[in-house]
């Protein structure tokens, strides 16, 4: 990288914002995939737009907002995911669609504002990151980090198995929500960075490109982690010298990484099963040259 890219402050505070992005979407991410949740982070943008249009308004701080907001409209979708049943889809299909709705009436009405105000908070940009955002970045991505490194084991745990993670007297209820307020305040992270309606992509992408090559969850959460930062710093910096939209340079980024783990990851996933039908062949008695192929079997013989 070039240092002279390091004397400007409004892409100082770019690449601090970007790197507390790839840092925390990736590690809230991961839970999400596990929960099968992967579109929450999509469905927390919509309503996140309210938030924006919310605080230009009312003349405060579209970030914080945001992020009031945000966490109400998790709350909500958590909530409706309980109890909601049958009707459920229908339930968050108005909440997300009412939240873009109530982002671009809101900052219509508010003075002087207009929808392209709108537009740096749905597909970020560099320099409009101010001190107050970095300052209001750094410490939501310092409650994500708490969350998603301080409480692993039950977050994981509730992910993986609910039922089981209840019988063993884990407050289930209390970490889905925990999880879902904690996926909000990562989009209010990143919405300066990737923008509101491409974060999803971040939260996803990354740990889906570890998974091809990781097995354990330490692993891949390690390796999203480290993915997420080069993609969100490469792409910051791109963006700086090729004059191109931050967040569409950042996602195109991330899901290059994945196509090329996937094509990396294809020959070590052949060399992993033939070693292990070898292991499983050889602890069963038989030589691994022996081992008789699927749906073959020696004359007079009947097998389970």
């Amino acid at each position: 990288m070039n240092l002279e890219i390091l004397d400007y402050a409004f892409m100082q505070r770019a690449l601090l914002a970007a790197v507390l992005v790839g840092v925390t979407a990736p590690a809230v991410g991961i839970y999400l995939v596990q929960r099968r949740q992967a579109l929450l982070g999509d469905g927390i943008g919509h309503v996140a737009m309210t938030g924006v249009g919310l605080g230009f308004l009312l003349s405060w701080s579209p970030v914080w907002m945001a992020t009031a907001v945000s966490v109400l409209g998790a709350v909500l979708m958590e909530l409706i995911r309980w109890y909601g049943r049958t009707r459920g889809d229908i339930a968050l299909a108005m909440l997300f669609y009412g939240g873009m709705a109530g982002g671009v009436m809101f900052i219509n009405l508010a003075p002087g504002g207009s929808n392209a105000n709108l537009t740096s908070y749905l597909f970020g940009s560099l320099s409009t990151v101010s001190e107050s955002d970095v300052t209001a970045i750094c410490l939501l991505a310092a409650f994500v980090v708490l969350v998603t490194v301080g409480l692993r084991r039950q977050l994981f745990a509730v992910s993986q198995d609910e039922e089981f993670a209840r019988v063993t007297g884990l407050p289930v209820r209390a970490l889905n929500l925990l999880t879902a307020v904690t996926a909000a305040v990562t989009v209010t992270v990143a919405m300066r960075v990737v923008g509101l309606l491409l974060v999803s992509a971040l939260m996803v992408v990354p740990v889906a490109a570890a998974q091809q090559l990781s097995r354990s969850f330490a692993a891949t959460f390690a390796l999203s982690v480290a993915i997420g930062v080069s993609v969100t710093i490469g792409g910051t910096v791109t963006s700086y010298y090729q004059d191109v939209p931050p967040g569409a340079t950042i996602v195109l980024l991330t899901i290059g990484a994945f196509a090329l783990l996937t094509v990396v990851a294809t020959p070590l996933a052949r060399r992993r099963a033939r070693a292990a039908a070898k292991a499983a062949a050889q602890e069963g008695g038989d030589p691994a040259e022996c081992v008789v192929p699927a749906g073959r079997r020696p004359p007079g013989k009947v097998g389970v």
